[in-house]
């Protein structure tokens, strides 16, 4: 479904990213995961036009996305929940939910049923539906920034440091709620600095080091490769 090739991006004479290539197939959860620095961050804004390509392509669905505006992207099945979640502090958590409807809504056309998916999915933020959504925890707030994106019915999810900042309990409750999306079906990216969440809801994996790809491989396979259980797991 996603598929990079040879990507390069920079900011003005600094590479972030030298020439990655990586592939995620319909349905499949691949994890991205790296140290603070990496370029892993740059690749999903890449992917999601929010930063330029210096050269080489991205190809969704089979089609070159080039150029394309960010807003298109989402409508082609692509959305993203961001690190640092950037929920919208003067809204409701249901009106920052609905901003994610953007992408597909028209006018008379209804969020109930998507809004009550993820009010399913998430039952703390139905709990809160109508409280200003700079006011949850850190654990609901990145519920919020999920269900945002989920809200653009995506076809590809991108997930940006789910578990960044927050209490392992909460990072595992996050977690959960993406292992259900997973089976679901949906194709998930997610970028991690935590491996062993990353690693245990993903099928394959990428390990990034200063913008090269220097290891991929089945999630469990890199869970056993030394390199990565003494660099990332601490073992």
């Amino acid at each position: 479904m996603l598929a990079t090739d040879r990507l390069v991006v920079a900011y003005g004479g600094n590479v972030a990213l030298h020439g990655v290539s990586l592939r995620v197939g319909a349905g499949e959860t691949v994890a991205l995961i790296g140290a603070n620095g990496a370029g892993k961050t740059t690749l999903l804004r890449a992917v999601s036009g929010l930063n330029a390509v210096r050269s080489g392509s991205i190809d969704f669905d089979g089609r070159p996305l080039g150029s394309l505006a960010s807003e298109k992207r989402v409508r082609l099945g692509i959305a993203q929940a961001p690190e640092g979640r950037r929920i919208f502090p003067g809204l409701t958590v249901e009106e920052n939910l609905v901003l994610g409807t953007t992408s597909w809504r028209r006018w008379g056309q209804s969020a109930a049923d998507d809004l009550a998916r993820i009010f399913d999915l998430f039952p703390r933020l139905k709990e809160r539906r109508d409280q200003l959504g700079w006011s949850l925890s850190g654990g609901e707030q990145q519920m919020l920034a999920i269900g945002r994106a989920l809200m653009a019915r995506p076809r590809l999810l991108l997930l940006d440091e789910p578990s960044l900042g927050l209490a392992p309990r909460l990072a595992e409750e996050v977690y959960e709620r993406i292992r259900e999306i997973a089976a679901a079906g949906l194709t998930i990216l997610v970028v991690e600095q935590n491996t062993v969440l990353a690693l245990a809801v993903a099928d394959r994996g990428y390990v990034l080091e200063n913008g090269r790809i220097v290891l991929e491989g089945a999630a469990d396979q890199l869970k056993q490769d030394a390199r990565v259980r003494e660099a990332y797991l601490g073992r």
